[in-house]
């Protein structure tokens, strides 16, 4: 995939994420998050969650973004999803969001959800660009300040009763 930047080119490719990307997608997660998974809890989730799929954006062997969603039955919810500072506002995160959707729908997912903090406006923002809705609050859902998530979906394939119903 060829991305293009202000003033240059670059490729991104995806792939699962393994753990020889930890010490890079935790540095990128310090950098993004106020209350930062541990390394324990990604291990966690690449080596016991049968539900979770991890994948890691990459600029030749470097992690600039990555990704995770659990798909339960019919339903993906993305877990996290984060791009290096140094690497924001070049479209990866948009990228890497699509890319996260196709994962979804492969895996047999028709819907997708994510929760994001109404002060994080750049995130929204993409969400509601990609298509993302808002179905909702969970009140205090983060536990450094106590801040409310918007619960937000997509519909990745058209409901069968809407495809009935014309």
């Amino acid at each position: 995939m060829v991305l293009s930047s202000k003033n240059d080119l670059f490729t991104l490719s995806f792939e699962p994420m393994q753990l020889k990307h930890l010490p890079q997608v935790l540095d990128i997660e310090r950098q993004s998050f106020p209350t930062p998974w541990s390394k324990k809890t990604f291990l966690g989730e690449l080596r016991h969650n049968q539900f979770a799929y991890y994948y890691v954006c990459l600029l030749e062997e470097q992690v600039v973004g990555y990704g995770g969603l659990w798909v339960v039955l019919d339903e993906a919810h993305v877990t996290t999803i984060a791009v290096s500072p140094q690497y924001r506002r070049r479209k990866i995160g948009a990228r890497l969001l699509l890319f996260l959707m196709q994962q979804a729908l492969m895996h047999g997912a028709d819907k997708i959800t994510l929760e994001v903090r109404p002060s994080n406006l750049s995130a929204k923002r993409l969400y509601e660009n990609m298509g993302f809705t808002e179905a909702g609050v969970r009140k205090g859902y983060y536990t450094d300040n106590n801040e409310d998530a918007i619960i937000m979906w997509k519909q990745l394939l058209p409901n069968r009763k809407d495809e009935t119903d014309g």
